[in-house]
């Protein structure tokens, strides 16, 4: 996959293969943040490992690790890119480095993250048994579908499906890595696993979800339909007043 800033819509149920995959690969990469949002998720837990490692002070290595989340923030907002890249990255760091600080405990510092991975691990595979894959919810959006795949495009329905329990037991198996190295390790040991499973899985997970929904229908642009719809019927209203 190639690295874009900005998503070519989906052109409704007719765009041919290569639009749908282009836009797919472009959807993945604005709903994920792309490889430089992966590679910002890491940094800051790298940063602080690295700290930590080398002077074994909570508070400099916290403080060192949530810097440098902020100045990425702030670059991401420079360039005018959404609060959600900019910002989402900025609250875990503060909230671990905050947790580490005031528990006197650097392991701590990992463990907001730690349990957001595996409760949004839970919430993939639980919302896939019920029918309404969190994948889709996240996705439906951003391919200006909404949610037509659950009636309209049942073939996107078992690509997001499948897709979110990719994602679930990736984070899952990921989450039965970390749990251990926090209850029985040691926190540089923790922090540098955290940090080698950091993208690797992240990787993974955004491929297959790109080979599933790339061999899926295309997505059935709904604002487009109902722009249509309004279009047809000021034009009818307008034929009626003549």
């Amino acid at each position: 996959m190639t690295s874009l800033d900005k998503p070519a819509g989906p052109r409704g149920p007719q765009a041919a293969p290569a639009d749908s995959r282009a836009a797919t690969e472009a959807a993945l990469f604005e709903a994920f943040g792309g490889v430089r949002g992966m590679v910002e998720t890491t940094v800051p837990g790298l940063v602080f490992v690295a700290f930590y490692t080398i002077k074994r002070d909570i508070h400099l290595a916290a403080i060192a690790a949530l810097a440098l989340s902020l100045a990425l923030g702030l670059a991401r907002l420079a360039r005018r890119d959404t609060l959600k890249h900019a910002f989402g990255g900025v609250f875990g760091v503060a909230f671990g480095a905050v947790f580490a600080m005031m528990s006197g405990d650097a392991k701590n510092f990992y463990l907001p993250g730690m349990l957001y991975t595996l409760g949004l691990a839970v919430a993939y595979i639980v919302s896939s048994l019920a029918g309404f894959p969190l994948l889709g919810l996240i996705l439906g959006p951003v391919f200006k579908e909404n949610l037509s795949w659950r009636t309209r495009n049942p073939g996107r329905k078992v690509a997001y499906t499948k897709a979110s329990w990719a994602w679930g037991l990736i984070l899952l198996a990921k989450s039965a890595i970390l749990f251990p190295l926090y209850w029985w390790g040691d926190a540089t040991s923790l922090g540098w696993v955290k940090v080698i499973l950091g993208i690797p899985p992240m990787l993974l997970s955004v491929y297959l979800t790109w080979i599933f929904l790339a061999k899926a229908p295309p997505p059935i642009d709904v604002f487009a339909e109902m722009e249509a719809a309004e279009a047809a019927e000021r034009e009818a209203k307008a034929t009626a007043e003549t």
